[in-house]
This record gives C-alpha cells, sequence and structure tokens, in this order.
C-alpha cells in the first residue's frame, strides 16, 4: 500500500453485504481510520473483524483537527475516511479535509460504493437522464428562495429530509410547485423495511398524514413538466 495518501471509503447504509471486497481491504491496511460516528464504525469493524485505529472526525471538530491529521498522512502514514453511512462528503464532512490534502500534495482515493440517492433515484420511476442534487433544504434563512427556484428546476430534484420535518416540506412544494407535481419518497434504502412511495405531492402528502414518517427519508421531485 502507498503511504502518504488518503482513502474516501463508503460504508454500507443498510444491508452490510453491500461492502465491497476492496474497502475491506483498505480499512485493515491502512494506519488509521476517521470516523464521523465511532460507535457506527466500531460495529462494522466487529463484523469484518477487521482491527484498527479510530480516530473521530465529524462536523463538530473537522476544523480543530484536519491540519493535524494531515501532518499525520505526511509523516508517511496513509488513512481511510468514512462516513456514518455512505459516502463520505455526500451531506458528510469530508470536503475540508479532502482540500487541505490536495494543497499538500497528498495522494487521494475514493472508492465507489454506497450512496442512498441513486437507488431511491432509480426506484422513483422519474426521469434519470439528468438530474441535480439539493441534498438537506435550508432550514430557516434561504428556504423560501429554495422553492422558488424548484419550481423552475426542469431536470429530477434529488432532497434529503428527516421524518419529523418530510410532511411540512411536502405541503410546502405543493404550495410552491403545485399538488400535481410528480415525486416519490424512499426511506430505509438496503434494510429491512425498505419502502418507495410514488405519486402526487398530493398524493404523498395524505399518504405521510395517514402513515407516521419514520427512518431516514430521499426524497425524488420531478421536475417542472413532470406532472402525472
Amino acid at each position: 500500500m502507498i503511504t502518504n495518501k488518503l482513502y474516501i471509503v463508503p460504508t454500507p447504509i443498510g444491508n452490510l453485504e453491500d461492502i465491497t471486497f476492496r474497502a475491506i481491504r483498505i480499512l485493515q491496511e491502512v494506519n488509521f481510520i476517521l470516523s464521523e460516528d465511532t460507535r457506527t464504525t466500531n460495529f462494522l469493524l466487529k463484523h469484518f473483524n477487521i482491527k484498527n485505529k479510530i480516530q473521530s472526525y465529524h462536523k463538530f471538530n473537522e476544523h480543530k483537527t484536519v491540519n493535524k491529521i494531515v501532518l499525520q498522512i505526511k509523516l508517511g502514514n496513509n488513512a481511510a475516511l468514512v462516513s456514518e453511512a455512505g459516502t463520505p462528503c455526500i451531506s458528510d464532512p469530508g470536503f475540508l479535509l479532502i482540500k487541505k490534502c490536495i494543497q499538500q500534495k497528498i495522494k487521494i482515493e475514493c472508492l465507489p460504493g454506497s450512496t442512498a440517492f441513486i437507488p431511491a433515484l432509480i426506484n422513483s420511476g422519474l426521469p434519470t437522464d439528468h438530474f441535480c442534487f439539493e441534498g438537506f433544504l435550508p432550514n430557516k434563512k434561504g428556504r423560501q428562495t429554495k422553492f422558488k427556484e424548484l419550481e423552475n428546476e426542469i431536470r429530477t430534484t434529488i432532497i434529503y429530509e428527516s421524518p419529523f420535518r418530510i410532511l411540512k416540506t411536502l405541503k410546502q412544494l405543493a404550495t410552491y410547485l403545485g399538488e400535481e407535481r410528480m415525486a416519490s419518497v424512499s426511506r430505509e434504502i438496503s434494510k429491512l423495511y425498505e419502502e418507495t412511495i410514488r405519486g402526487t405531492l398530493k398524493n404523498l402528502i395524505l399518504h405521510f398524514t395517514i402513515n407516521k414518517p419514520k427512518g431516514e427519508l430521499i426524497l425524488i421531485l420531478g421536475g417542472k413538466y413532470c406532472k402525472k
């Protein structure tokens, strides 16, 4: 294994069998693992009998620890960055570390692997030839502006949302985009209770009014001309 290198390693978003052989090998061979959630990472490592050092790296400490981590790598170590689930940097920490490594001419290798929005997009039945990823919408400042932008977006849009806010978001989208805009909501991708609900915004609002939203949710929103 090449030293002085940062590996970006996707981890399963649900079913542990989704991890790749290569990801397991990298996690075994690096000098240390940077983890967004050490409890989740410890569970994963134990499952695959991987014994390695873990350092906490998340959005609350990344600015304080990033320079120290870069120095560790420059001194001849290699590291793997993992998020709680899925691919780091996709609505998860990692951008700052990668930027610093590039500035210090440290080699970076990103492994392909799990990310929740791709299966959700495909399962939606909405157009996949052109799409945009919004991640989490603004909670307050800029939220109204974002809805106005989405009103005229012709591409399929991917949005991450919590079960506590999904109904409110769907109602707001219906207000700005119209109740007949097509959409889907996928939850618990790759887990035991995986489910995708498809229909108009009106249909989805009715569904989640009757059925309490649970689990991790991905909202796929059809473009401006995508109506029933």
